[in-house]
């Protein structure tokens, strides 16, 4: 019973020592992982100035549709 006792605890304090190596290694690379923050920004940009001009040029067709659609679902009563 002792040598079983002793092989657990020799496994939980290994067990440990590999966690702890583990926590260390993920926060290290967690701390060195620096993103790509110019690049989002850019993207975001793009994305907005892409929908405005969308938007800008589709709002008056957009508008018109949905009014139809109103207009026909008012007549339906």
């Amino acid at each position: 019973m002792d040598g079983f006792l002793a092989r657990c605890i020799k496994m939980e304090i290994s067990l440990r020592d590999e966690l702890t190596r583990a926590h260390k290694s993920f926060f290290q690379r967690l701390r060195d992982e620096r993103g790509d923050v110019p690049g989002w920004v850019l993207v975001v940009l793009m994305t907005t100035g892409l929908v405005t001009a969308i938007w800008t040029i589709a709002a008056p067709r957009l508008t018109a549709i949905l009014k139809n659609s109103l207009d026909a679902m008012n007549g339906i009563r």
